[in-house]
């Protein structure tokens, strides 16, 4: 029998442009994901929207989130943004401009937050939250842990031969996590050690990234500490995302390609949500972009129909449950 393999969608769910560190934060985005729902749904793709707290409490989203789970054509997940959401907790001289991790904080605060967006979600949208990806990728055991007690079943944060140790949160902390040495696959994550398959109930499944340029990560990783210079290599030999800019569809196909050559179960694509939007990016700023952003998008998908599967993450947990039981 031939093996399924699955096309994942996910979607940041957040506010408005937050590259630009506004200190109030808009939620129009909201508005412009019928378009993408309406697309996916076209080629059979379930999206699932990995939602923070303003677009929680964003009506517009509500009505829209409510729509796609009575229909059965996407998923609520939940997404933290620990800076602007409560149990509010000043962590450093400006939150909204920093945007710390959810890992910097006092871990009784990490609980509180868990727990409230947890809550948040499910009141809201009336469905238990089972998948999860953490703000700004920044991921660590204690968080695990806490998506494990809080009744998660699958994780999407690991990003395959990527740091974010120069990317910033509280200036005075180290920044964000290593995931240069985690693994690409699906693993059950062990609760001592997010980077090795253990045996939890939290199933990682990684963006899909491919490490074109091995030699240059480590090179990149020489430089670990000069920040220009890890910076100048990551931009002239990025990694390939399955994540559209406007300028990469022929490498997103490649790596559809080379899933297949590789026998991988998935792709995950991710996206956020103001991409969707003119001007809610630093990559889309006006419609034209945005006809081209969808232009590349059904390429894609009808490229993905050929050889996969929609599917959502927790349909994948499930499906990914019966193929390894």
């Amino acid at each position: 029998m031939k093996q399924k393999r699955y096309f994942i969608i996910t979607i940041d769910t957040e506010g408005d442009n937050l590259w630009a560190n506004p200190q109030q934060v808009s939620t129009k985005n909201a508005s412009f994901l019928f378009r993408f729902q309406e697309l996916c749904e076209s080629y059979s793709m379930k999206p699932t929207y990995l939602t923070n707290y303003e677009m929680a409490n964003d009506p517009v989203f509500k009505k829209f989130g409510l729509d796609i789970i009575h229909r059965k054509v996407g998923e609520i997940g939940m997404h933290l943004h620990a800076w602007d959401m409560p149990p509010y907790y000043q962590l450093t001289q400006n939150d909204m401009l920093y945007h710390p991790y959810l890992i910097e904080y006092p871990y009784e605060v990490m609980q509180q937050k868990v727990k409230t967006m947890t809550d948040c979600l499910e009141t809201t949208f009336g469905i238990k939250m089972v998948s999860h990806r953490a703000g700004r990728w920044g991921f660590d055991e204690r968080y695990a842990n806490l998506l494990i007690e809080n009744g998660y079943q699958v994780d999407c944060s690991v990003t395959p031969f990527v740091s974010w140790k120069n990317e910033k949160g509280d200036p005075k902390q180290s920044g964000g996590t290593d995931y240069t040495k985690y693994p690409n696959t699906p693993y059950f994550i062990n609760p001592q050690d997010i980077s090795s398959p253990g045996h939890s109930t939290l199933l990682e499944v990684p963006v899909s990234i491919e490490d074109t340029y091995g030699w240059v990560n480590k090179l990149a990783l020489m430089f670990n500490n000069v920040s220009l210079v890890r910076r100048g290599l990551m931009y002239l030999f990025p990694k390939n995302w399955l994540r559209p800019n406007g300028r990469n569809l022929n490498k997103m196909k490649i790596l559809l390609q080379h899933c297949i050559l590789n026998n991988n179960s998935y792709v995950e694509f991710m996206l956020h949500s103001s991409e969707l939007m003119p001007g809610g990016s630093p990559r889309f700023k006006n419609e034209l972009s945005i006809q081209k952003l969808y232009k590349d998008l059904e390429a894609l998908f009808d490229e993905a129909n050929k050889n996969f599967e929609g599917c959502t993450l927790s349909e994948f947990y499930q499906n990914y449950l019966r193929r390894n039981n």
